[in-house]
Order: structure tokens, then sequence, then C-alpha cells
């Protein structure tokens, strides 16, 4: 006698560290993973490259793209032409919200994946933010999880009719060193992924945003050999 048909949901996978684990946790949670990954005009899209591969490598069987242009709105570092900040200070990272902040990114994205997940049946969805974020980015806090969880279960069919949406963040409350002994423990190659904002035309990080800098501390704080793969003369 087989046991019931793993439980799919929606995983949104950038590509990056993050993510990645995140996806790599809800597969050893039990879940079969639809996973959605966003294409809104970022000057990283690499990270595109890099989340097909992730899916591909962890047996995903269904991987979704959207296109959307978030340039058209502007208003970051990401999708317009504003300067990536780069060689901050740890504390200076910790205050103020960054110009890497994508107006109102989390909240369109998992609109998105609240989408996919009621056409394909899904009543879970799983995003990748964490601690190591919340000072700087107000969609990363729980407070807005928790909001969203609540508008999903409103604002749809789905919920209307009973289905009651849970919106997962694994990684809150974990530090990207945290992270990262888990995502090791549960076999994440993290050489696949890729978290840098601001990359150089061949991929490679350029080892001074405040990405490439908290995934450097992170692995030296894990005790993990870092196998990210940087631009000449960075640091």
């Amino acid at each position: 006698m087989t046991g019931a048909e793993p439980k799919k949901a929606v995983v949104l996978l950038s590509g990056g560290l993050d993510s990645t684990t995140c996806l790599a946790m809800a597969k050893a949670g039990g879940f079969r993973p639809v996973a959605l990954a966003v294409a809104y005009g970022q000057r990283h899209a690499v990270e595109l490259d890099r989340a097909r591969v992730v899916a591909a490598t962890m047996g995903v069987e269904d991987f979704r793209l959207v296109r959307m242009d978030l340039r058209a709105i502007g208003g970051s570092a990401l999708t317009a032409d504003i300067p990536v900040p780069k060689d901050r200070s740890e504390s200076a990272m910790g205050h103020g919200i960054p110009e890497t902040y994508v107006p109102a990114r989390n909240t369109v994205l998992l609109a998105l994946a609240l989408g996919l997940a009621e056409t394909v049946g899904a009543v879970d969805l799983f995003i990748g933010v964490n601690a190591v974020d919340y000072s700087g980015y107000p969609d990363c806090r729980p407070e807005f999880i928790r909001a969203f969880e609540s508008l999903a279960n409103l604002a749809t069919k789905a919920g209307v009719e009973g289905a009651r949406f849970t919106v997962h963040a694994p990684l809150s409350g974990m530090t990207k060193a945290e992270i990262i002994r888990e995502g090791t423990r549960l076999g994440v190659d993290y050489s696949l992924t890729h978290s840098c904002y601001d990359p150089d035309p061949q991929g490679r990080a350029c080892g001074r945003c405040d990405s490439c800098a908290l995934r450097k501390r992170g692995f030296e704080q894990a005790g993990v050999k870092d196998p990210t793969v940087y631009a000449e003369g960075a640091t």
C-alpha cells in the first residue's frame, strides 16, 4: 500500500542562497515543490539562470518563470539607474532601508505565488526571508508574512470556499550562518547559487555589495567553505 501523494507547495526561487535553502527545507518537510522564479527587470538577472539550474538539480518537476518589468516603476538600485551600495559596514547595513529595496517586491512576488498556488491546487507558499534582512527590508518581517497570509485567505476563490493558505518562512529567525549550516546538512550545493546585486558581465559576484558581504560572513561564521566565484579584484 503506497502512502499519500505529497502535498504541493509553491516555493519562490530566486536562485540565491536563502531561497535555495528554503526549497531544500520544503522538500525535507515532505512537500512537492512547484518552483516560481520571477524576472522583474533586476540587474542581477543571472540569478534566474541559477534558479533554473537549482530547480533541476534538486529534482523539481514543475518550474515556472514569470516575466514582468518593475523597471517601469523603478525606485531601487536593482531596477533603476541607481548605484548599488558597496563596502558598507555592518552597522550601516543595520540602519535604514537600503537603495536595493525594491518597492513592494515581496508583496508582488507572493501575489504571483498565490495565484499559481490556486491554479495548481496548493495551499502552502514558501518564501526565503530571514532575520538578517528585517532591519533593512520591511517586507521581510514576520508581521508582513502573517498579514499576507490573512490576505490570501480573504482574497481568493479557494479561501472563500474554505481552503486555508499558509505562508511558510522557515528561515525567519535564522542567521545567515545558521541558514548555511542547515542547507549544508540538507545537501544544498551553494556553488550553484547567486546572491550578488551587482555581478560583472560574466556573472561573477562583486564581493562588495551588502548581499555579498552578508553571504561571505555567513560562510565564515558557519565554518563552511565559500564556493562563490568572485570578480577579479573583489575583496
